[in-house]
């Protein structure tokens, strides 16, 4: 599995919170909130770099914008 983490953008884990809408009962009650964590979608990929074929975790984004550079 990769790492969380993009070796190109350095685009990693984000913290948040989660907002359930179940209003238990009266408008007055907040709604129930949870912590949660936004991961990238980072996957690993082997890569043309300076010459050398190395092994690299990268982001979709970036993996997108690598493949319409090269043309592919």
């Amino acid at each position: 599995m990769a790492a969380g983490r993009c070796d190109f953008c350095e685009k990693q884990v984000a913290f948040g919170r989660n907002i359930r809408h179940q209003h238990s009962g009266r408008w007055e009650r907040k709604a129930p909130r949870t912590n949660r964590q936004f991961r990238p979608n980072v996957q690993s990929r082997r890569m043309l770099i300076g010459g050398l074929w190395r092994r690299v975790n990268i982001c979709t984004r970036c993996l997108r914008t690598q493949m319409k550079l090269l043309g592919a």
